[in-house]
């Protein structure tokens, strides 16, 4: 790689001569500067960033960790923070993996959104001690470096699991996101609350993982446990519409066997027949207001934790649990008559 050593060599001159026409300094008169400049763009010059960025102390860049990209809630969330990073002047790049961890300690990046579980908690501590400034989607931290912009998870459980109760359903699975999912936790978390409260309500855990595939083998098991109908929570959205793509093949009726709640409210659940009752939340803003805090954080501005708002979108895959043995009795008093 060309460096500026190299130009300063050729053109007869300092490096730091170089450094000021490289830079557009008046400190070097436009002759020499056109010279410099010349002999760079022979070379091939292409500015080191990563030496830039150490001397500047900043890079203009901010990157947002998530442990994978499939799922349709990631895209809405990127869209958010991308159009306040550009509004900002900031670029946003995506990462994944361990080996991207890296970018932080060697200040490759001016800050972090983490919505990622292989960072450890004590690990995202230790960057924040050194000065990194982030933001965390998905656990919560007390550093002042660290901001937090948490989706209600608990305030979306609980109103899922209402909502079955007030449909008379007292038999209710709930299949759960992957083990160490802060989001799954805070979700189920709730349910147990909402279930300590009702006494005939029982509650069955089915472990999942937020992928479709999670949502067929809870089915499966459904299918083999039938006796009743019930009421199922999918703690997201994928495995809920996994689980109906299974019970198309079965005798089981969403919205009359199988009484279904999903949570995320993506794009496709819109389209399941009968709708998907769901937990819906703006994730562009979820985005947006992580970008945000960021920004303001790394500015030195004074911010606070924040909380998305959740809301229940109701449809047609949950009805009224109709009591059978009443409506064996009236059926049969009708008959008698």
């Amino acid at each position: 790689m060309v460096s500026i050593k190299d130009i300063a060599k050729q053109a007869g001159v300092s490096i730091s001569t170089v450094s000021y026409a490289l830079n557009g300094s008046n400190k070097v008169t436009d002759e020499t500067s056109s010279k410099i400049l010349a002999i760079a763009k022979e070379l091939n010059y292409v500015p080191n960033a990563a030496a830039r960025t150490l001397k500047k102390r900043e890079s203009k860049i901010l990157g947002v960790f998530l442990t994978d990209f499939s799922g349709d809630v990631y895209g809405d969330l990127l869209s958010g923070m991308k159009s306040v990073c550009n509004a900002q002047g900031y670029d946003l790049i995506v990462c994944s993996g361990t080996q991207s961890h890296r970018m932080l300690p060697e200040r490759m990046i001016d800050g972090a959104v983490i919505l990622d579980h292989t960072f450890a908690s004590k690990e995202l501590l230790q960057y924040a001690d050194r000065g990194h400034k982030i933001v965390v989607l998905d656990r919560e931290l007390d550093h002042p470096n660290i901001n937090q912009v948490l989706l209600d998870n608990k305030a979306g459980a609980t109103l899922a699991m209402e909502h079955l109760i007030e449909q008379g359903h007292t038999k209710i699975y709930v299949v759960t996101g992957p083990e160490g999912s802060f989001d799954s936790a805070q979700r189920l978390k709730a349910v147990r609350q909402v279930s300590e409260r009702e006494a005939n309500v029982e509650w069955i855990e089915i472990t999942g993982d937020f992928e479709k595939s999670g949502g067929e083998r809870a089915a499966e098991r459904i299918i083999q446990e039938y006796t009743q109908p019930v009421g199922v929570f999918c703690l997201n959205d994928e495995m809920a519409i996994g689980m109906c793509d299974r019970l198309a093949d079965s005798e089981l009726t969403i919205g009359q066997e199988i009484n279904l709640i999903g949570f995320d409210n993506i794009e496709l659940s819109k389209y399941v027949q009968p709708r998907l009752v769901t937990i819906d939340y703006s994730k562009r803003k979820w985005g947006a207001l992580a970008a945000e805090q960021l920004i303001k954080i790394i500015a030195g501005e004074p911010v606070d934790h924040e909380r998305i708002y959740v809301t229940l979108v109701e449809g047609g895959s949950v009805n009224r649990q109709v009591q059978e043995g009443l409506g064996q009795a009236q059926s049969e008093k009708a008959v008698s008559y």
